[in-house]
């Protein structure tokens, strides 16, 4: 593979690489807000769409395993591409099929139609998360990695939360318009990137002489690279449980409130929700600027950071889990989601301390595979405990341990030897 040579970085081209650098961080979070609207939304407008297209729970279920499952079967080959091609390329090319895609989902008529658009969705949104996260890495590589990443995060917590849009639009219109609105947006959106989104130079730093070389990589390297790399591996089993726990709090966590506070449907929902997404989304910024900050005085501050944010997180898991006084709870949970946030806005940054640069992509995407099939795993058997009559409480209390001891792994990376890099830094 060859890469075009880069102007060397100079007080003339900082500033300029500095304003590509957040310009690159805005216009994908518009990406990443669009890429989580679009595979969510249809989960808020059930009622229209099984209406419209007859089908069973058990069918409606299975569109979204079927999305999770192509989704994160091919979040490593994905990955890879974003490493052996243009990141940049391999972005715009997601977002524009996804959004065909999107546009696709109006006209179906069948279940089987709709089965199809979801597999699809879930090829070509695969490619975007570790192309995008890595982009993002290769303009910020010192004090503003992880401010940078969890603004991107942020964006993609903003989409998350306007998936009710989806059901509004289903109820006061027609189902199939929100799939041709944003369809649409993501198509012209896709054109504008075209113009506006670039890769980042590739600046090699070799002992004295500041050259650019050509990057070879390799699918098989990648993954022995990879997995054999201790650190990666204990980051990988950290994650895994980190996903059980957030999906299944996340998932099951309406119903507890449910029950266990005897609140209304509608109730639960809002506490469920409205009060977990904005202590995420602050969560996630002040967890990279707080990294960022300490990370220029310890190396190992974007690994401690989230490891201390877990520890936190778990004991509050279980006060919420414990009491019966309904603020309390909510408040802990906030706090829970706050802290936990801290491993979003750092876990491609710690990567870029643990993994070969030529693999970054490819190692979040082997991430984000395992991730999505634990997280699966952890909703199932939660649902498994309760037919068995174990109560939230206890699953919560259980997960809060779950939580310290994933805490306890990350703590125990290690970050690799970095030589003196000749390149400035973002």
């Amino acid at each position: 593979m060859s890469i075009a040579p880069a102007a060397p970085i100079n007080s003339t081209t900082k500033p300029q690489l500095w304003s590509r650098a957040w310009l690159t961080v805005a216009l994908l979070c518009v990406v990443g807000c669009l890429n989580y609207l679009d595979r969510s939304m249809i989960a808020t407008m059930r009622e229209s769409v099984v209406k419209a297209i007859p089908m069973t729970d058990a069918q409606f279920g299975l569109q979204t395993s079927v999305f999770l499952w192509v989704y994160a079967i091919l979040s490593p080959l994905a990955g890879f591409m974003a490493d052996r091609f243009n990141r940049s390329k391999v972005i715009i090319g997601s977002l524009l099929v996804w959004s065909l895609v999107t546009l696709m989902t109006a006209y179906v008529q069948t279940y089987e139609q709709l089965l199809v658009t979801r597999a699809l969705m879930g090829v070509s949104e695969a490619c975007y998360i570790p192309a995008a996260l890595a982009l993002i890495v290769d303009y910020h590589r010192g004090p503003t990695r992880s401010l940078a990443t969890g603004i991107h995060v942020a964006g993609i917590m903003v989409g998350s939360s306007l998936g009710f849009v989806g059901g509004w639009i289903a109820d006061n219109y027609v189902w199939t318009l929100a799939f041709s609105l944003f369809g649409a947006v993501g198509v012209v959106y896709s054109f504008i990137l075209m113009f506006t989104l670039r890769d980042a130079p590739k600046v090699v730093a070799i002992a004295n002489e500041k050259t650019v070389k050509p990057v070879k990589v390799n699918f098989g390297e990648a993954f022995r690279t990879v997995f054999t790399n201790a650190s990666f591996l204990l980051t990988l089993t950290y994650f895994s449980l980190i996903s059980i726990v957030s999906w299944m709090i996340l998932n099951w966590l309406p119903t507890y409130y449910k029950e266990h506070f005897d609140v209304s449907q509608a109730v639960a929902g809002l506490y469920a929700t409205g009060y977990f997404y904005p202590a995420a989304l602050v969560g996630v910024i002040i967890g990279g600027f707080i990294a960022d900050r300490w990370s220029k005085k310890n190396p190992k501050a974007r690994i401690n950071l989230p490891a201390l944010g877990l520890l936190i997180a778990g004991p509050f898991i279980f006060i919420a889990s414990y009491t019966n006084m309904l603020p309390l709870a909510i408040l802990c949970f906030m706090i829970y989601m706050f802290t936990r946030s801290f491993t979003d806005a750092n876990l491609m940054p710690v990567l870029c301390l643990i993994v070969d640069s030529r693999y970054l992509a490819t190692a979040y995407g082997i991430l984000n595979l395992f991730a999505v099939m634990v997280g699966g795993l952890g909703i199932y058997m939660a649902g498994v405990l309760r037919d068995a009559k174990v109560n939230l409480s206890l699953i919560f209390q259980c997960a809060s341990v779950l939580m310290v001891a994933s805490a306890v792994l990350l703590y125990l990376v290690k970050p690799k030897q970095i030589a003196p890099a000749k390149a400035a830094k973002l």
